[in-house]
C-alpha cells in the first residue's frame, strides 16, 4: 500500500472539488484567517454529524473538508505545495514519523494541549509509538483504528479454527472455490506476503519473491469471487456463495454485524511470520499541517474530535463502524450499546491487536505489485 487505497470505497475527488470550488478558491489568504479551516482526510472525519457540531460552535468560520481516496495522494497534494491550502491531514500511522514530520509537512502538536487525552485512551495508545516523531515531537493523535486481515462465516468455519490454521486457511485445497479476494489490492500484496511466510515490511527479493508468486497464484487460482466492493462481498458470505473471504477486517465485517449478519466475523490469526505476529492493524494519526499561514481552528478541531459524542459519530459513520482509541474513557464507552459494541467486535479487540502488526510502507511494494497484477490476471 503504500496506503489504504482500496480499504475505501471510492470517494469523487471532482466532486469534492467541485463542493470547494463553489465556495470560492482555496488559497493561503484563507488559511491565514481564523474563520477559515481546510481538512484532507478519510471519509467520516467529513461527515455532516462530525462537522456540524464544529461549523455551529464556529459560525463564523468557514470549514471545509476533502475526502481522499489514498494515503499517497492526500500526501501529494501537501508536496505539491498544497500546505498552504490544508490545516489538517488524517492518514494512516506510518506516514507521519516516516515521510510527513521529516519532510516538513506537518508540525507538532501542543503537548500540555493534547498529551492528556493520551490518558483517557484504551491500553494500546496511551504511549502510542507513532504517534510521535524520532526527537519526540507529539505529531499525530490516533482515533480510529482496527485489525485487518480476514473474514469468516462462523456458522461454517469456527473462530477457533480460523484463528488456529490463518492464512494457511486460503491454501488448503478443500478451500477451493468457497472463498473470496476482496481486491484491494495494497492489503492483498501484505496479506499474501504473510501467507508466504514473509514480512511484508522487509525487502522481499529473490527467491523469496518466487515464494511470493506462488502463493499469489494460489491465492487467485482458488477463489470464487474477486471484487473490490466489501457489500458484494458480504452478501455473498451471508448467502453462502463463499464462506470466508481474503483481506477483511472489523471495517469490512461491522455493516453486516450491525445489520444482525454476526455469524460474518473478521478474524486475525493467532500466529504468524513476524515475531509470532500474523495480523495487520491500521490506525489513524491526524495531524497539523505546516501551513505557512495556519488557521487557528485546527488544533481547536483536532480537540473537538476527542469529545466523548463527537468520537462515537467518528466511529460510527459512513456505513462502516469501527472502534476509536478514545474508548478508555467511560464517557466514550458509555455512548456505544451492546449491538454496536458486538458489530466491531470489542469482545476481542484487545486481543486481536496484541496479535497484529502496525500497518507499514511495504519495502518491495513495486516488485510486489508488478507480480501481484501479473498472477490476478492471468
Amino acid at each position: 500500500m503504500t496506503s489504504r487505497l482500496n480499504r475505501r470505497q471510492f470517494v469523487s475527488r471532482t466532486a469534492a472539488l467541485a463542493g470547494l470550488a463553489a465556495a470560492g478558491p482555496l488559497s493561503p489568504a484563507y488559511a491565514m484567517r481564523a474563520d477559515r479551516m481546510n481538512i484532507l482526510c478519510w471519509e467520516g472525519y467529513n461527515s455532516d454529524e462530525v462537522l456540524g457540531p464544529f461549523r455551529a460552535a464556529h459560525p463564523d468560520a468557514t470549514v471545509r473538508a476533502e475526502s481522499g481516496t489514498s494515503d499517497p495522494d492526500m500526501i501529494n497534494k501537501l508536496r505539491a505545495g498544497e500546505t498552504s491550502v490544508w490545516d489538517l491531514i488524517n492518514v494512516n500511522q506510518p506516514w507521519a514519523r516516516d515521510q510527513l514530520y521529516p519532510e516538513g509537512l506537518i508540525k507538532p502538536l501542543n503537548k500540555d494541549r493534547f498529551m492528556p487525552y493520551f490518558d483517557k485512551m484504551l491500553p494500546e495508545f496511551k504511549k502510542y509509538p507513532l504517534s510521535f516523531a524520532g526527537d519526540g515531537e507529539l505529531i499525530g493523535m490516533p482515533q480510529r483504528y482496527g485489525p485487518f486481515s480476514f473474514v469468516v462465516n462462523t456458522d461454517v468455519i469456527s473462530r477457533k479454527m480460523a484463528e488456529d490454521q490463518g492464512w494457511k486457511l486460503f491454501l488448503d485445497p478443500s478451500m477451493k472455490d468457497r472463498y473470496g479476494v476482496l481486491t484491494y489490492d495494497n492489503w492483498n500484496v501484505m496479506h499474501m506476503a504473510l501467507t508466504a511466510d514473509l514480512n511484508p515490511f522487509a525487502p522481499i527479493e529473490g527467491a523469496d519473491q518466487d515464494k511470493f508468486r506462488g502463493v499469489a497464484k494460489s491465492i487467485f487460482g482458488g477463489a470464487k469471487l474477486l471484487t473490490d466492493d466489501l457489500v458484494a462481498m458480504n452478501t455473498a458470505l451471508i448467502n453462502g456463495e463463499i464462506d470466508a473471504y481474503f483481506t477483511g477486517g472489523t471495517y469490512t465485517a461491522s455493516p453486516a454485524r450491525f445489520d444482525g449478519a454476526t455469524n460474518v466475523r473478521a478474524i486475525t490469526p493467532n500466529s504468524g511470520p513476524v515475531d509470532g505476529k500474523g495480523g495487520v492493524v491500521w490506525v489513524e494519526l491526524t495531524s497539523v499541517v505546516n501551513n505557512p499561514d495556519p488557521s487557528s481552528l485546527g488544533e481547536d478541531f483536532l480537540e473537538f474530535v476527542q469529545d466523548a459524542d463527537v468520537s462515537k459519530a467518528v466511529a460510527f459513520t459512513e456505513g462502516t463502524y469501527n472502534p476509536v482509541s478514545q474508548m478508555g474513557s467511560e464517557d466514550v464507552m458509555s455512548k456505544f450499546d451492546a449491538e454496536e459494541l458486538d458489530a466491531i467486535q470489542m469482545d476481542s479487540l484487545e486481543e486481536e491487536m496484541a496479535r497484529s502488526l502496525d500497518y507499514q510502507v511495504v519495502s518491495s511494494y513495486d516488485a510486489l505489485i508488478d507480480i501481484y497484477t501479473q498472477e490476478r490476471r492471468s
